[in-house]
């Protein structure tokens, strides 16, 4: 009989489960407050202009990081270590000092 998800949850993953809830409704309440609470307020244009500069700087930092992450991989700058052994070692040597 297979086991369900519930059953192969160990103590550890309750609790992060349940942290993480916990943190998903805090930040729900939070959501709530901030949003009832500003009612009647208006923003002024330099909190606009703020919250353009603040997007158009976030995209243009995510688009960069991006763009570097596909120029690393198309040269070859991901790729796993490879160990590049010396012409002057041979495989005699390796395996008379493997043995001492």
């Amino acid at each position: 009989m297979p086991k369900t998800a519930a059953s192969r949850m160990g103590i550890g993953s309750w609790i992060i489960l349940i942290v993480l809830l916990s943190l998903s409704v805090a930040a729900g309440v939070i959501v709530y407050f901030g949003w009832t609470l500003a009612d009647g307020t208006d923003v002024p244009t330099s909190g606009y202009a703020a919250m353009a500069f603040g997007v158009i700087i976030s995209l243009a930092i995510g688009f960069g990081l991006m763009a570097l992450l596909f120029y690393s991989s198309r040269k070859g700058y991901d790729e796993p270590p490879v160990l590049i052994v010396p012409e002057n070692d041979t495989v005699e040597s390796k395996d008379v000092s493997e043995t001492k």
